[in-house]
């Protein structure tokens, strides 16, 4: 018998069989990175549609588990060589998991003799419907099915509680997107969502040093430690924008300036993400939320570049954004004063509903010389 933590896919099953083979292999290789990073003593054994985490430091695996994406659902649990000990061990220690008094159910799939077999030996009263106690058996070959060798070498897991892991698609099963971080609320919890979908990102930041404080800058870094809890690697950009903003100020109206920033923004980052093989950018952009984000302006920004833009926040509403960064430890960092490198030049009134033909005009304005040296990469 093997004591340790029993681990449930999420979409996995969806996949075809190689492609859930692949994300097998990505989601053990993230659990083994954030558990040698925690020094946790650890071996895995993989199964067709589970994990099985050998270990006797259930509690700090479990943390880490519980925040790690692609998995739907895992247990403390106890892994048997053979049904023989599993019937000696629920025989001798059942009396620990059910009191008595309290009813109890056996779940396990497809074999009726084992179950009974089991529910024979427990001196307690069988509710299936209600049960305060659930003992959850499932049997599983040790080998791969061959002919003629159904129903041997099956190995017996058994367990009592689920717990809810974080979902969603081991990170980096989907391929590496740019993700734009300003250091707001909004960008940290848009990040966090595309790598729930299995997305590497690296982060892009814009800032506008020694113009203002290098509060953002230092704050970024700080976001970045706690987003490297769910992502194994973290790769920033920090990308110096003030040159851009005195010239755009200088050539251009007030109520223009931001979306001349945005689009400038955009498309210095697909210039970086073709750099990095990232085929999509991400924004924490939230629908209505700000001027910038009307449906008409955001038009105006996406069609600065060509590479898809992704909106994760895009239905969100701002206590749904701030209740998501509190839950993964990012809200109380963002919410650090700073110096946005947008807002230090933002204008009072703001256009809603940009033109387009206005747009590109303004630009035909800005001196590009001007601008030389600003995608001077820092990673």
């Amino acid at each position: 018998m093997k004591k340790g933590i029993l681990i449930a896919f999420g979409e996995l099953f969806l996949k075809s069989e190689g492609v859930k083979k692949l994300f097998q292999k990505k989601l053990i290789n993230n659990l083994c990175f954030f558990l040698k990073k925690e020094k946790v003593d650890f071996k895995i054994l993989s199964f067709r549609e589970r994990i099985f985490i050998e270990t006797n430091q259930n509690l700090k695996a479990k943390k880490i588990i519980k925040r790690t994406f692609g998995i739907a659902w895992f247990s403390d649990s106890f892994y048997f060589f053979n049904l023989k000990e599993l019937i000696y061990f629920i025989n001798k220690n059942y009396k620990e998991y059910i009191g008595k008094g309290e009813s109890f159910a056996i779940r396990m799939k497809k074999d009726r003799k084992v179950i009974d077999k089991i529910a024979k030996l427990i001196n307690r009263k069988v509710n299936l419907d209600r049960p305060k106690r659930e003992l959850f058996i499932e049997q599983r070959p040790s080998l791969p099915r061959l002919a003629g060798c159904e129903g041997k070498n099956k190995k017996y897991f058994l367990y009592f509680k689920k717990v809810k892991g974080a979902g969603g698609l081991p990170v980096s099963s989907s391929g590496k997107v740019l993700s734009l971080v300003s250091g707001g609320i909004d960008s940290p919890v848009a990040a966090f969502l595309a790598a729930k979908r299995g997305a590497e990102n690296i982060w892009l930041h814009f800032h506008s040093f020694p113009l203002v404080s290098n509060a953002s800058i230092e704050k970024t870094k700080e976001l970045a430690q706690v987003f490297k809890k769910y992502q194994p690697n973290l790769k920033i950009y920090f990308i110096p924008f003030q040159k851009a903003q005195l010239e755009i100020k200088a050539k251009t109206p007030a109520k223009y300036r931001i979306l001349l920033y945005r689009r400038l923004m955009f498309k210095i980052a697909e210039r970086i993400a073709k750099k990095e093989n990232c085929p999509a950018l991400v924004t924490g952009e939230s629908l209505g939320q700000v001027s910038s984000q009307t449906l008409p302006n955001t038009k105006i920004i996406e069609q600065a570049v060509k590479i898809p833009v992704l909106r994760p926040l895009i239905g969100f509403d701002k206590e749904e954004i701030i209740k998501i960064g509190q839950s993964i430890g990012t809200f109380n960092i963002s919410i650090k004063p700073q110096e946005d490198c947008c807002t230090l030049f933002v204008p009072k009134h703001q256009t809603a509903e940009g033109k387009m033909d206005v747009v590109k005009e303004l630009e035909k304005k800005i001196n590009k010389p001007a601008l030389t040296g600003l995608t001077t990469l820092f990673a």
